[in-house]
């Protein structure tokens, strides 16, 4: 595998910097080269062979380990699932609930992790309390972790709902802080890490999560279309499944004896067939990731997003993703100077710069990763309005 350095800016391993200056990794990412020779060869492999050449199953196998090992879980803590809502919704659904519980979240949380809580309230009459971003006297917007806590410490809050790192914002949440006091108080924490994972350390047991769930096609550079749900081993037998087939039991090859006794650990969760192409994508991207060390893919997106960031302030843009402390990611929220409308500014920056970005909750939003160039950084900065 080669080492950060010759990662970055390297076209042979990032195709995509030959044809744009991409910075939307919080969007949907382009592939590395590895991620796509992994699925090239599972297609030529079963274009030839089909599965009896043996060894994609193989790979498979060690998909769960790859996993488990970027999180720090045990890979019977893990279940490989299509997609963020799936992996929240194995846990919101799973759980026991009772009428007058309550859950609390963010009210900016992308609707993967609104939507769930949102169908626990309506089905057994628990309390979602969401709560609000707020303006900061730096122009930033942010959540207070404060107040959330305030809202948990009601005795009958039973799980905060957060993101690691929320989306249009970029703001990063103190989930080892939330994590720890979750668990001095006996409070599940269920963390969407989609936004964080493969761009931010993340390390379930140093930050007392409960539940984890996040998608490959972010940050952790993979193909569309695979998930992760990590259920903390001494909650595993408290989630009941979101699907049952074949494989959610023990001896799941023996198809002609029924015997209906679950997995003992989190591939209950597993109820069908996987999706192998994305899943053997997202193994050889996060394998590169780990490669060249998550702590340095950080310190590089936090060099590229603070050069970005001085540059936009210089240029008269308000930075509306705070900045300060551990609060930062890769995510940058901004907003033009006077009347230039977010939306145009970014078709602009597409059609004639060949600059992707997005607009998120009317603001627009670069999202660097470590491969990207400060050379990329300047590109965007003149070429804005």
């Amino acid at each position: 595998m080669a080492s950060l350095d010759e990662l970055v800016g390297n076209t042979a391993h990032f195709p995509v910097l030959g044809r744009w200056v991409f910075l939307n990794h919080a969007g949907v990412s382009p592939l590395p080269r590895c991620a796509a020779d992994a699925i090239r060869r599972y297609a030529g492999a079963f274009e030839a062979e089909a599965y009896l050449g043996g060894w994609v199953m193989t790979e498979y196998a060690s998909c769960r380990q790859t996993l488990a090992r970027l999180i720090n879980a045990d890979v019977s803590e893990i279940a490989l699932l299509k997609n963020t809502a799936e992996a929240i919704s194995t846990v919101a659904f799973g759980l026991e609930w009772r009428a007058g519980d309550r859950i609390v979240t963010a009210a900016v949380e992308y609707p993967a992790n609104i939507y769930p809580w949102l169908e626990v309230a309506r089905r057994h009459g628990v309390e979602v309390v969401m709560i609000p971003e707020r303006d900061r006297a730096d122009g930033s917007r942010a959540v207070d972790p404060d107040e959330l806590l305030a809202a948990a410490e009601h005795p009958a809050c039973r799980l905060i709902a957060l993101s690691h790192v929320q989306f249009a914002s970029g703001q990063r949440m103190p989930v080892a802080e939330i994590g720890a006091w979750c668990r001095q108080r006996g409070k599940l924490l269920c963390v969407d890490a989609i936004q964080s994972l493969g761009a931010i350390p993340v390390d379930v047991r140093a930050m007392n999560i409960d539940f984890l769930a996040a998608g490959s096609q972010k940050w952790t550079l993979g193909p569309m279309g695979a998930g992760v749900v990590y259920i903390r081993r001494e909650l595993c037998d408290l989630i009941r499944p979101l699907a049952v087939g074949a494989y959610s039991v023990i001896d799941p090859e023996n198809y002609g004896k029924i015997d209906y006794t679950l997995q003992p650990d989190c591939r209950r969760h597993e109820s069908g067939t996987p999706g192998l192409p994305s899943l053997l994508g997202w193994k050889a991207s996060i394998q590169m990731l780990l490669s060249a060390g998550i702590a340095r893919v950080e310190a590089r997106i936090g060099q590229l997003t603070s050069h970005l960031v001085d540059g936009l302030r210089a240029r008269g843009y308000r930075i509306c993703s705070p900045r300060e402390g551990l609060m930062w990611s890769g995510i940058v929220s901004f907003l033009p100077p006077g009347e230039v409308d977010p939306a145009a500014t970014a078709r602009r920056l597409r059609e004639q710069h060949r600059i992707e970005l997005v607009v998120r909750e009317g603001r627009l939003r670069a999202s660097p990763h470590f491969y990207n160039t400060i050379d990329e950084m300047d590109q965007l900065i003149e070429a804005l309005p």
